[in-house]
């Protein structure tokens, strides 16, 4: 175990089974649907086909990608190029834009998944550069608290090509939430309003080579707390998802063109579990190094997360209480942090007895 801190070493039951030795050594599966979004540039196009491919998508696999997405190929190899530039620089330069316990935005190297410690680097940054949040995980605590997006000097343009993108990737998100919404057989605009203040943000993912894949992992298993994700990545395999079908862990191979969508916990609280929120972790490689960039699709702080009213009835009553997003997002930004002595605070809390 060369190199390889006690901290990151899962579980024996958590071990990747089918862990890389190489970078291009992952099993490909061609069951994670991959949906072509071409038709949607026609204004008048039937979406029908379209809504129902994601709908499917959605109850068996909680992930799909997709094609053809509209978000310039120009603009997203750029923000890659800056994000590599950033990963190069000393880890004294990197520590200086450091992530703490108020503020979960900028630099870190030290997050953990369930209490176990991933193998990567990230920076984070807010969408909207002043953000709203609460001040505390107290329920009954109603301070508020305004953060920024701490940025790099260096390179020089990483603070506009980061915020040119995430413009984009939003819009993105949100076409692909309309499309979520019409598979759900409502309104296009019925989420709108949970994001008046959203609190969505970006993330740069580094995933190094290790010494000892087949005891760490990048990202422990984990579902994504917020409404969708919109996943860029490169051309190094490790994204595996576990099917819901059975709980096979089953690996994704990337295509640097596509985006890879998954649904998060607060949509499937919403669908009353009609569409899954799946587990899903990075397994890494000793050989080559691995980036991503997650965007993750967040509501407002004050938004109260249970099923909608059109997912109950008497034969399906509610599966979750009522959460508030804030205090949530809050507790699992400090689990995120450090390792604490009890479990990280998950949607499995709120199941309705």
């Amino acid at each position: 175990m060369v190199g390889l801190d006690e901290a990151f070493i899962q579980a024996p039951e958590h071990r990747p089974k089918t862990h890389l030795k190489h970078s291009d050594d992952y099993v490909l599966s061609k069951e994670i649907p991959t949906i072509d979004l071409s038709s949607l540039q026609d204004p008048n196009c039937d979406k029908t086909a379209l809504v129902t491919e994601i709908a499917d998508a959605c109850m068996r696999w909680g992930f799909f990608q997709v094609t053809n997405h509209g978000l310039s190929l120009d603009l997203k190899r750029r923000v890659e190029k800056t994000m590599a530039e950033f990963f190069s620089l000393t880890l004294e330069e990197k520590r200086r834009v450091k992530r703490d316990e108020v503020n979960p935005m900028g630099y870190h190297d030290g997050e953990h998944t369930k209490n176990v410690r991933d193998w990567k680097e990230i920076f984070d940054f807010f969408l909207q550069d002043s953000t709203t949040v609460p001040a505390s995980t107290v329920p009954e605590d109603t301070e508020l608290r305004k953060l920024n997006n701490p940025w790099p000097r260096n390179p020089s343009d990483f603070r506009e090509v980061c915020q040119e993108y995430a413009r984009e990737v939003e819009k993105l998100a949100f076409k692909l939430l309309e499309l979520i919404s019409i598979s759900l057989g409502l309104p296009a605009d019925r989420f709108t309003g949970y994001f008046n203040d959203q609190t969505s943000f970006l993330r740069f993912n580094r995933y190094p080579p290790c010494p000892n894949p087949e005891l760490a992992l990048g990202v422990g298993r984990h579902t994504d707390a917020g409404v969708i994700t919109v996943l860029a990545q490169d051309n190094v395999g490790g994204l595996q998802v576990s099917r819901r079908s059975d709980g096979q862990w089953i690996s994704v191979k990337p295509n640097p063109d596509a985006f890879i969508i998954n649904i998060g916990n607060c949509m499937q609280v919403w669908t009353n579990d009609k569409y899954w929120s799946a587990e899903h972790r990075v397994v890494v490689n000793t050989s080559k190094e691995r980036f991503s960039m997650p965007f993750f699709l967040f509501p407002s702080h004050e938004v109260n997360i249970e099923p909608l009213e059109e997912f109950i009835s008497e034969d399906n009553p509610p599966c979750y209480k009522k959460y508030n997003w804030g205090k949530f997002f809050a507790a699992r930004n400090r689990s995120d942090y450090k390792k604490l002595q009890v479990e990280s605070i998950q949607i499995d809390h709120f199941k309705a007895a």
